[in-house]
């Protein structure tokens, strides 16, 4: 029981989390946060992608996601077609019974809501359907707080992120382009939000020491193999783009400069190996980022950052330092135009090492007045995500609203306490 008498809210978490993708692990965080400092009598466990790095790192009680353990690989055999078949149904099960042991269910952040990477409908997208479904039919609130999205081509995928948002009781984003696509595919958005992303609540972490060596450039690198449209010629993208970044970074070097290179997934670490051995300079060094902190921390040491993973490029900015961002969907240009970069934007899809260079350039010119920029349009996004945690309480928390409205009021009509209900539940 809380010190009201009453019992304490039970809050779910859910998403692919702890499965070694930094910028989904960095939303979790801010959620977290949040929750312990605004809700701290509240229960806490989540339904995630690695359960066991999630209890470790975050102290809370975790479930695997799907029953199937091979869900994420290609099944080719009868068995494994059989396994992920079966695993469908047993998640339909598993995750009611999970959403059921909630008052609230949170999706942090995430792109769950796009398709911007190669995705399969059966995967993710059917288990975060099953999730809002579920909380519809049992009666457990589920919010979608300050996700991403895109419009999607493929039926599947759409028709079930449509149905996924349509079921959800909360829903923010992190862009306009996000809540634009969701209204294009068909969601009534007339009541939903846009923020910052939520790792924009992170703690800023600073530099932990000066660089030893004057210059420093940071580079993002991704595992890129275009979007879920561009599977057919996957390989090629993937190619061209190692090669350009490889012959950035080796410009880079022949100039004397250091380099240092970043990731935001575990998959990214084979790009990282490949430019290492092609470029074959003790000037270029790999970072050992696990979190959106240490990420912050590189990037804050750094002269100037060049990136292609949407959260590299998040923790570059909430730094404060100039970003140039190899571009590979339209989110990313979106949050560099929201930070006033908008100018400093490169194709991940066809990278000319030449033009890049060029761009590279510019930026380093202008960095004192960008860093200038930066600072600005960080204290924004502090500002407006204290309008979410607000506004998601509201929704979320009605019972602790009401409280506080009555501690502060003693004598207000009923009228009066009616203007402080939370908004409905999203159609």
């Amino acid at each position: 029981m809380t010190s009201t008498g009453q019992p304490p809210v039970r809050i779910g978490v859910f998403g692919l989390l702890g499965s070694g993708n930094l910028g989904n692990d960095g939303s979790l965080e801010a959620v977290l946060g949040h929750l312990r400092t605004a809700h701290p009598e509240a229960v806490v466990d989540a339904l995630c992608g690695g359960p066991d790095a999630v209890t470790a790192r975050y102290g809370i009680p975790a479930t695997r996601l799907h029953w199937y353990r091979g869900e994420y690989r290609t099944a080719s055999r009868a068995g494994a077609v059989a396994g992920k078949g079966l695993g469908k149904l047993v998640d339909a099960f598993r995750t009611a019974a999970w959403v059921r042991r909630h008052d609230v269910v949170i999706v942090p952040g995430m792109g769950v809501l796009e398709a911007t990477l190669p995705l399969r409908p059966w995967g993710f997208p059917y288990a975060l359907f099953l999730l809002c479904a579920s909380g519809r039919l049992v009666g457990t609130r589920v919010a979608l707080v300050g996700v991403g999205a895109d419009t999607i081509r493929n039926r599947s995928t759409r028709a079930l992120v449509r149905w996924s948002a349509r079921l959800a009781a909360y829903r923010s984003y992190r862009d306009d382009l996000s809540r634009d696509a969701m209204r294009a595919m068909g969601v009534d958005t007339g009541r939903d939000r846009v923020y910052p992303d939520l790792a924009f609540a992170l703690p800023t972490a600073a530099a932990s020491a000066p660089s030893d060596v004057p210059g420093l450039v940071c580079v993002g690198v991704m595992a890129f193999h275009g979007s879920d449209a561009d599977r057919d010629r996957a390989e090629e993208i993937h190619r061209r783009y190692i090669d350009g970044v490889t012959a950035f970074v080796r410009a880079l070097v022949e100039e004397g400069r250091p380099v240092r290179l970043l990731t935001g997934d575990d998959v990214d670490r084979a790009v990282v190996a490949t430019i290492l051995d092609a470029v074959g300079s003790p000037l270029v060094t790999a970072a050992d980022a696990v979190s959106l902190a240490d990420l912050m921390r590189e990037t804050a040491a750094a002269d100037a950052v060049v990136a292609t993973r949407y959260h590299n490029l998040v923790c570059a900015l909430k730094s404060g330092t100039p970003t140039l961002a190899l571009s590979y969907a339209a989110k990313s240009d979106a949050l560099m135009d929201r930070m006033g970069l908008g100018a400093y934007c490169h194709p991940a899809r066809e990278v000319d090492a030449g033009r890049l260079l060029e761009q590279f350039r510019e930026l380093e010119k202008r960095a004192a007045g960008l860093r200038r920029t930066l600072a600005e349009r960080n204290r924004t996004a502090t500002a407006q995500l204290a309008d979410q945690w607000a506004e998601l309480t509201a929704a979320l928390f009605p019972t602790k609203t009401k409280t506080t409205s009555k501690t502060k009021t003693t004598s207000k009509s009923k009228t009066e306490h009616a203007g402080s209900r939370p908004r409905q539940e999203a159609p």
